[in-house]
């Protein structure tokens, strides 16, 4: 699959004031693609579409070209301390995403300029826990790879927290894009994770993103440009032939990676779960998705926010831990488990 490019971008005026917005102008005019101006991003409305199913898939090609107005950061527990801002929305169709409900309205994709000033409040979040390491999540709300060959941010932040005594960088992405980033100089400061899965669910689930395959390929790519390198499963998916499907996943991880790669990997395990709200918007955005989202399947538990998920019943949880640690044991001995969700 081709690297993403919009068929739609929207700038914000006050992204002209940074280098970074005037660059992107530049090359969206060379490319010919169709530019309109927006005061806010909130104010991104009349895309083109019949009707919402076709205005959702024009969102998902739309870029809106902005800046980090918000500069404190949210946490990002388990994975990191704080979650660091570079772009919002995704241009992936996963019919599971939990973007689907967070995103509400607005799943088109966004952009942030002010690269400089949302380092240097990474940097103050740094010196307030020195000498403690302070671990920053770039993808939270965003895949962020999935763009950065057109704005390179991520390599900027990748370069400056290796510059960095008591920084670290996170992400995971579904794209295979990455040879643009293998020179960075990331002094190992920065944890490059694949999100991964049995081919099954990528195939049914996770349209608009790389194949199994191709991330294989590039997380050896990266493990070799001397990465420190993480896989997230997620979401497990129980699903017929699932124990199988995953051990094939395992056994070609293993066959791919360098030796020193497998001495320090992480993997992070989350089965699949979804909202009552979240269930609405994929029915909605997804109609004819073999997602099973029946609730009387699953049992409930309560959310952070308040708000019940629907996990999997506790003997199909144990069955699903017991497969995947065995997996994890055989194949990479030496890795370590950060979390099972």
């Amino acid at each position: 699959m081709k690297p993403f490019n919009p068929k739609l971008v929207y700038i914000e005026p006050k992204a002209l004031e940074y280098p970074l917005g005037q660059a992107l102008k530049e090359k969206f005019e060379k490319l010919d693609v169709e530019i309109r101006y927006t005061t806010s991003h909130n104010q991104v409305r009349n895309l083109p579409g019949d009707n919402d199913f076709q205005k959702y898939r024009v969102a998902k090609s739309t870029l809106v070209v902005g800046i980090r107005k918000t500069l404190k950061f949210d946490t990002s527990k388990p994975s990191a301390e704080y979650a660091i801002p570079f772009a919002t929305g995704c241009m992936g169709h996963c019919h599971y995403c939990y973007l689907q409900t967070t995103m509400g309205s607005k799943p088109y994709i966004r952009t942030y300029v002010n690269v400089d000033e949302i380092l240097e409040a990474a940097d103050q979040y740094m010196t307030e826990r020195a000498p403690e390491m302070t671990r920053f999540e770039a993808s939270c709300t965003s895949d962020i790879v999935g763009i950065d060959h057109i704005t390179h941010t991520l390599k900027r932040a990748i370069e400056h927290f290796g510059e960095t005594e008591y920084g670290k960088l996170r992400f995971v992405t579904k794209f295979h894009h990455v040879d643009h980033l293998l020179d960075a100089k990331h002094n190992g400061k920065t944890r490059f994770r694949f999100s991964v899965n049995a081919d099954y669910v990528i195939k049914n689930f996770e349209p608009g993103t790389s194949p199994l395959v191709k991330r294989i390929e590039a997380a050896g790519k990266v493990a070799r440009a001397g990465y420190p390198l993480g896989f997230i499963v997620a979401p497990i998916y129980l699903h017929e032939g699932w124990e199988e499907g995953y051990y094939q996943m395992f056994e070609r991880l293993e066959a791919e990676l360098p030796p020193e790669a497998k001495k320090d990997l992480t993997f992070e395990f989350i089965q699949h779960r979804f909202t009552k709200p979240a269930k609405r918007v994929i029915e909605k955005n997804y109609p004819m998705t073999k997602l099973e989202l029946d609730e009387e399947k699953r049992r409930n538990k309560w959310g952070k926010y308040g708000i019940g998920k629907y996990i999997y019943q506790k003997d199909e949880e144990e069955k699903m831990k017991a497969h995947l640690y065995s997996y994890m044991e055989k194949f990479f001995p030496e890795a370590k488990l950060e979390y099972f969700t």
